[in-house]
């Protein structure tokens, strides 16, 4: 079947008209030992945690992107004492983190989410728990972003959430009147459309007066690994966690204990550079994977293989190299690894199908109608399905991947250009969201020789 055209409208996020950026081409198949900066979910979620804790906690080898400097930002803003300090990390400092005294009347506060997600739904119910109004908003996109959930649980648990003509809100903007404590107890959310909304009232759960019992009703909570994610890290600093019935979590009133934690490499961010090795017909390593993992990108390990990859993971080191052909396959609730994983697709040999993301439409653009429209431009064979994507091989041509302000886009251009010549991708400095050091990794990559993994 040849190329169809997209079944959905252009998405939302903003097209910008500044300089691009060529993508460069493999000349020859990638040889290379690669390592990427700390976890953005985990970075976030430690952030938040920190700063409800019983002490000053330390965050080793953390990320410093965009979104984490709109997490420290916006904690500071609530009081919490956050400061860089020297360490062993390749990508910048440590962080020590005083955490916020809520029971300390504080001056208002306004809240810059950017377009990041964990700020504008972690952040909420963090506010709730100090005295004063926080006004919370972000870029354009950002008001665009479901927030309908975290909204209405706070005002379920008696928080005075308004817009600004003192209406009871949707979206971004908004504002939150916290009062120092919030009660608790038994709250029911739909939280189909992201698995944020759960986190969010996870990570504050012990400080509420009854604790919670979260419980979910609705479609099906996509990316569930992410809940994992929380409740694991829940439980590494005291918090008691029962989320033995599906559905429901509940979380035991106490303290947060203060914790000094080095941070994991995020292994969603290593998934472009982990693809470059089947674009091609290379190997990639990265040391240092950390298994086991509460991270959705180990599930790299399972999709590369299904792919038509190599996949070893030895002594700390996990080593990708690509086979002959990239294999199509069908895969579900890849979640934020899809854009990756669809534009290995697009250059694969077979047809391939992306089921369970939906919620991908609420991202940082609505990523399924984007990588329709961007493969489709180079001449792929792409359109959308009620709940992901089916991809169909095709002949691709250059020309320019736009990124909508989305960092995983931006990184899908730069896969689709190591085996396309002519590729290029408009604002690859979107990147910085949560990689600031991407264009120069993965010229690195396509230029140095292999290091032994021991020694990376």
């Amino acid at each position: 079947m040849t190329g169809t055209a997209p079944t959905a409208s252009v998405p939302s996020g903003p097209v910008a008209d500044g300089p691009h950026w060529p993508a460069p081409f493999a000349e020859a198949p990638v040889d290379a030992t690669v390592t990427v900066p700390g976890s953005k979910s985990l970075t976030n979620r430690y952030l938040v945690l920190a700063a409800l804790a019983d002490g000053p906690s330390r965050l080793r080898a953390p990320l410093h992107s965009r979104d984490s400097a709109l997490m420290i930002q916006a904690l500071s803003q609530l009081g919490a004492g956050i400061r860089e300090v020297p360490g062993d990390g390749s990508f910048g400092p440590d962080l020590e983190v005083t955490p916020l005294d809520p029971d300390t009347a504080a001056a208002d506060a306004a809240v810059d989410c950017g377009l990041a997600g964990t700020v504008m739904r972690f952040v909420p119910p963090v506010a709730a728990l100090r005295s004063g109004v926080t006004v919370f908003d972000g870029d354009p996109h950002a008001r665009k972003r479901p927030m309908g959930t975290i909204i209405e649980a706070l005002a379920a648990l008696g928080v005075e959430v308004r817009a600004a003509d003192g209406a009871r809100p949707s979206a971004l903007p908004f504002a939150v009147d916290g009062t120092g404590e919030v009660r608790g107890g038994h709250l029911v959310i739909d939280a189909s459309a992201s698995s944020q909304f759960v986190s969010a009232l996870l990570l504050v759960g012990a400080r509420f007066t009854e604790g919670l019992h979260l419980e979910h009703v609705g479609k099906p909570v996509p990316s569930l690994d992410h809940i994992n994610m929380t409740v694991a890290v829940l439980r590494e600093v005291g918090v008691s966690v029962d989320d033995s019935v599906p559905n429901h979590w509940v979380v035991a009133p106490g303290a947060i204990r203060a914790f000094d934690r080095r941070i994991e490499q995020d292994l969603s961010n290593a998934g472009p550079f982990l693809a470059a090795a089947l674009a091609t017909r290379g190997t990639v390593r990265i040391p240092n994977w950390p298994s086991p993992t509460t991270q959705v990108g180990d599930l790299w390990r399972s999709i590369l293989t299904a792919m038509g990859a190599t996949v070893t993971l030895d002594n700390g080191t996990l080593t990708v190299t690509g086979g002959p052909e990239i294999k199509g396959a069908d895969f579900a609730d890849t979640s934020e690894l899809a854009p990756t994983v669809a534009a290995l697709c697009a250059l694969a040999t077979g047809p391939s199908r992306l089921t369970g993301i939906a919620h991908l439409r609420g991202h940082e653009t609505d990523r399924l109608a984007a990588l329709v429209t961007e493969i489709n431009r180079l001449g792929g064979d792409a359109e959308e399905t009620a709940d992901g994507l089916v991809i169909r091989p095709a002949k691709l041509h250059g020309g320019v991947v736009h990124s909508y302000a989305d960092h995983r886009m931006a990184t899908a251009g730069a896969i689709l250009g190591l085996a396309v010549p002519g590729v290029e991708v408009e604002d690859i400095g979107t990147t910085s969201k949560t990689m600031p050091d991407f264009p120069q990794l993965w010229e690195e990559m396509l230029t140095r020789r292999a290091e032994q993994a021991s020694g990376a």
